[in-house]
């Protein structure tokens, strides 16, 4: 029988977390353009710039949260909680100058939000309660991609870039006056930084490896994928734009199912997540037109939908509570890390082989990443 979900923890969960993403990523994709178009910056800085948050939230949270005691930590947390709320409308007098200060403060404010809020929502001690928890917080995640762009798209109608900053500060200020009410675990039942062997673990490695998989194809897809469909397939600018609506439904419908019903045995949305994802990325490939491409995307967004929640519940699986915030910190810092780097990565493939080539190149790639997790599961048979 399923156990009601707690709606106060529920609701909190639910409001950070989409005022916290809908807010970082309208700055990730708003500020690439504020640098194009108004600073005029070469390609370079643009690829730096949009980096500098990301770079930030690794070191924060590798380096910091990870070593921090949970009193300490809690206190940092609601910290960054302002500095969050406070440096955000500060984007609203960006120029080219004081950019490169509020890009690495939000970025670093970022880091030692993020996996807090992974870890409260795993403090749950039934374990499917828990998991329903992790696949709730996720889903929120999906809702905030898609309703925040919709928003930023409705205002940019009538305001420019930078004044777009200025209502999305509430989702920044919601996040700083919800941030209290977010739960630590208890001072003393927590594992030091150094005695957590996170790497020893194979659903660490699990929980890596399958992000990694999907990661890559989907930072090609994100970035390349509207002018593959452009180029290729000769769609128009709207509906290049309009199919990416398709991937996330198919990926929010992939995260409400695990948040109804978590997985008894992690391995089989794993196993569906790297065949789809090898599947859809073979598909891209091949599209002989528009048709079997918008085919691609739905089912390439059904292994998005589910390797983060899964990743989470391989975390929560594999780790008890004392030793939980060290490894949701050094798997969001790993995550940001990657995320910092891929789009430099993916544009030098793709400048080199063309689009077209790249998503082959990235087939073989994320091959490579399923057979270490078929490793994993070898070696353990039964998580």
């Amino acid at each position: 029988m399923k156990r009601p979900l707690p709606i106060i923890p529920a609701l909190i969960i639910i409001a950070i977390t989409f005022s916290l993403r809908a807010s970082n990523n309208m700055l990730i994709t708003t500020v690439p353009l504020i640098a194009e178009y108004y600073f005029h910056f070469p390609s370079i800085l643009i690829g730096i710039i949009s980096s500098l948050a990301a770079i930030f939230s690794f070191i924060s949270s590798g380096f910091l949260n990870s070593r921090l005691k949970s009193t300490k930590r809690r206190k940092a947390f609601i910290i960054s909680s302002v500095a969050y709320a406070v440096t955000f409308p500060l984007f609203f007098f960006a120029d080219s100058l004081n950019i490169w200060f509020l890009a690495p403060v939000l970025g670093f404010a970022m880091g030692l939000l993020m996996p807090n809020i992974m870890t409260y929502a795993s403090l749950f001690k039934d374990q499917r309660l828990r998991e329903r928890m992790l696949s709730l917080y996720t889903l929120a995640l999906s809702t905030s991609l898609i309703i925040g762009p919709l928003i930023e798209s409705a205002i940019l109608l009538r305001f420019s870039l930078f004044q777009a900053f200025l209502p999305f500060s509430v989702f920044a200020i919601l996040v700083a006056i919800i941030s209290p009410l977010i739960k630590f675990p208890q001072e003393g039942t927590e594992k030091e930084d150094g005695r957590v062997r996170v790497w020893e673990k194979d659903e660490f490695k699990l929980s890596v490896s399958l992000n990694l998989m999907y990661g890559i194809p989907f930072g090609m897809l994100t970035t390349f994928g509207g002018i593959y469909a452009v180029e290729q397939f000769k769609a128009s600018y709207s509906l290049a734009t309009a199919l990416f609506g398709v991937f996330f439904a198919t990926s929010f419908l992939g995260r409400l199912i695990l948040t109804i019903s978590p997985p008894k045995n992690i391995w089989a949305p794993v196993w569906i997540s790297t065949s789809l994802t090898l599947t859809g990325l073979l598909m891209v490939f091949l599209a002989p037109n528009l048709s079997v491409y918008i085919l691609a995307l739905i089912v390439l967004g059904i292994p998005h939908g589910l390797t983060y929640p899964v990743s989470l519940i391989s975390l929560s699986r594999g780790f008890p509570v004392e030793e939980r915030s060290v490894a949701n910190s050094y798997f969001s810092a790993i995550m940001m890390g990657f995320s910092s780097f891929i789009p430099i990565i993916i544009s030098s493939v793709v400048n080199f082989f063309g689009i077209r080539n790249s998503f082959a190149i990235l087939t073989v790639i994320s091959l490579g990443f399923s057979l270490f997790i078929l490793r994993i599961f070898l070696r353990e048979r039964v998580m």
